[in-house]
């Protein structure tokens, strides 16, 4: 398939909407996405940065979670320490500390960038314990799911060029051979 601005949103858009009605989330809940518009571009991850395709993901994203009242956290690249960009009202929602940085192309990425500028209020925080993920081209997005994350593999794994790796969390099994879980 043609990497396209149009078939990257249609693609993320099928996606997601397959996951949540597998892996349905509660409104209030907090999903990650991290990606490297490099990757999906086909470049190497940190040095192809694109902020059309940061811009289209970024809002296809957007529009469907939030349509279902699920918060966005959207990771920033390594030299902001993988800070995420998050609306003021899920930072407060959570009691998230917030951190000062503004991401840009080349200092937090695409992605965040355009989550920076296409949210209401947005602020970053550097601890997030989501409840599902979308790591787009293998940006490591597992520090900011809760403890037991459970690996989702969508039949189609690819967005335009990068590798697609998804999970979704449930609540630890504790206890013993006395505990009952239902």
């Amino acid at each position: 398939m043609e990497t396209t601005l149009d078939n990257i949103k249609s693609q993320l858009t099928d996606l997601l909407n397959t996951f949540l009605q597998e892996h349905p989330q509660k409104p209030g809940t907090i999903f990650v996405i991290g990606c490297s518009s490099s990757e999906v571009s086909g470049g190497k991850i940190g040095q192809n940065s694109s902020e059309e395709i940061g811009k289209a993901i970024f809002q296809s994203a957007n529009k469907i979670l939030s349509e279902k009242g699920i918060y966005l956290a959207c990771q920033c690249c390594e030299h902001l320490n993988r800070a995420l960009v998050v609306e003021e009202e899920c930072a407060e929602k959570y009691n998230l500390e917030t951190v000062c940085a503004v991401p840009w192309l080349h200092g937090g990425g695409s992605f965040a960038t355009a989550a920076y500028h296409g949210f209401k209020n947005p602020v970053l925080v550097e601890h997030i314990k989501a409840s599902a993920g979308l790591d787009i081209g293998d940006t490591l997005i597992g520090m900011h799911l809760k403890d037991v994350a459970v690996p989702y593999h969508p039949e189609n794994n690819i967005l335009g060029n990068a590798h697609l790796v998804m999970a979704w969390c449930r609540p630890k099994l504790i206890g013993g051979e006395r505990a009952r879980y239902e």
